[in-house]
């Protein structure tokens, strides 16, 4: 007999793959890589290619922790035997719950106007309202069951590459009646300010691959499928926006699509017409309800997990009659409808750069998780290994750390996206030490034997198997 409150292994390695590309092509993905190719031209590829070398170092130690601890509070449960619960709370509400308030918002915002403005500009209907609609539609998918989310992340993700692909192989191969710009950009170094100055817009085109984790007590092979599918989405992100910027390139001039705020747009324009148009705003929609997918079905299972560990309300541990963990849900859609009205497209490199600096600072945890575990539980079963000990752990930390020293080049754009950060950690970080001293009433940076999350996690998987 099912647990009422057991999460159900119903996603197999396809699905997962999607999970792990659905969060990180979005909307707001689509706009930073037209921006990065714009500012650096063919150059904004090495960026490109150290931020999928940093971002490959974290799928590494997420496959490894993932594999000593498969549970759904995803880094929380990580953090707990190497750091303790106040930095597995800070964690997980400054590199997720506090991001996916933000991007969640700016993904919905950004969709609303394309919506409004490409695809039903004589609709009167407003970006808000349509951003409302998405985030409603997809709370209400996710309070059925992970089949169903599965399913809709399935074909967002496959459909969204899949023309992302195309469109580009049109453009590229001149298939397009479109009059290709005079000369091809060339490869300069300094061009925007130079590489270390783009690696956060480049590492945004990557973040949230890690989204798959949180999924691992309901992956039907999650010590195989997790590494496989955080590992192959960042090959097809890094080859399909490659050609996708290498396409807008091609027919737009640097300064025009720097100019632009729906770069992505504006490609499909110059390559297909009216009919690029429409069909570039489709991808921009089913890209956006793939990001707000994940973020709206791993969030609450995150929580899900804290909760069912006393590190959250236990509301957040019960699921409903589908198997889905309802009050995460719920919060996570009424924060984001909240967050919605606060927002301006017009500082959408700020807020997403902003929300990038608490992802970047969850990875951080992350590797220190992984070094730490190797240190104290040596003998430890690891399905997963990060390569070379270490090393990649280490090497990705200092570029992390660079990233976010480095954030962007105009010292005011910069101090606004460290004000927005600081505010937002400050917050999480106050929470989660009220939270460990006066409702769990523990230590604040004792960490929790591992043996003892083992237990509690190997009780869950029973009840899964029942």
């Amino acid at each position: 007999m099912e647990s009422k409150n057991s999460l159900r292994r119903e996603v197999g390695l396809f699905p997962a793959i999607c999970t792990a590309v659905g969060i990180v092509v979005s909307s707001s993905a689509l706009f930073m890589l037209g921006g990065g190719f714009a500012t650096g031209g063919p150059a904004f590829v090495i960026a490109m290619i150290i931020a999928a070398f940093t971002n490959l170092c974290v799928a590494f130690s997420f496959s490894e922790l993932a594999g000593m601890l498969p549970a759904a509070g995803g880094i929380n449960h990580y953090t707990l035997p190497a750091l303790g619960p106040t930095l597995g709370i800070f964690s997980v509400l400054s590199g997720y719950f506090m991001v996916a308030g933000i991007s969640n918002a700016a993904e919905s915002l950004v969709c609303g106007e394309v919506l409004s403005i490409h695809l039903f500009p004589n609709a009167g209907l407003s970006s808000t309202f349509w951003a409302f609609f998405m985030v409603i539609a997809l709370g209400l998918l996710n309070l059925g069951s992970v089949k169903s989310y599965a399913t809709a992340q399935t074909i967002f993700a496959s459909v969204m590459i899949g023309s992302m692909v195309i469109l580009s192989i049109i453009g590229l191969t001149g298939m397009s009646s479109a009059e290709p710009v005079a000369e091809f950009p060339k490869f300069d170094m300094s061009a925007g300010g130079g590489v270390m100055v783009m690696l956060a817009t480049a590492f945004w085109l990557f973040v949230g691959l890690e989204f798959v984790c949180p999924l691992a007590e309901e992956i039907t092979n999650p010590n195989k499928f997790i590494p496989l599918a955080m590992i192959s989405g960042i090959a097809i992100i890094f080859v399909s926006d490659i050609l996708f910027g290498f396409m807008a390139l091609k027919y737009i001039p640097m300064d025009v699509l720097a100019e632009s705020t729906t770069p992505h747009v504006d490609a499909a324009m110059v390559v297909l017409g009216r009919g690029g148009e429409i069909w570039i705003s489709i991808i921009s929609l089913v890209a956006t309800c793939s990001t707000l997918n994940t973020f709206v079905a791993a969030i609450p299972r995150m929580l899900y997990g804290m909760a069912n560990e006393g590190e959250f309300p236990k509301v957040f541990g019960k699921l409903n009659k589908f198997g889905s963990p309802w009050a995460g849900v719920v919060l996570v859609t009424i924060v984001t409808m909240l967050l919605i009205g606060f927002f301006d497209a017009s500082y959408l490199e700020i807020l997403l750069l902003a929300g990038c600096v608490g992802w970047m600072i969850a990875y951080i945890i992350a590797h220190i998780d992984v070094i730490i575990l190797r240190k104290k539980y040596p003998n430890e079963p690891r399905p997963f290994k990060v390569p070379g000990g270490a090393i990649l752990p280490v090497v990705s930390t200092i570029l992390l750390i660079l990233m976010i020293v480095m954030i962007v080049e105009d010292p005011e754009e910069k101090k606004m996206i460290y004000e927005l950060a600081g505010a937002g950690l400050i917050i999480c970080a106050v929470f989660s030490v009220c939270w460990v001293k006066f409702a769990m009433k523990l230590p604040l940076w004792k960490p929790i034997p591992l043996e003892e999350l083992k237990a509690q996690v190997a009780a869950e998987a029973q009840a899964i198997e029942q």
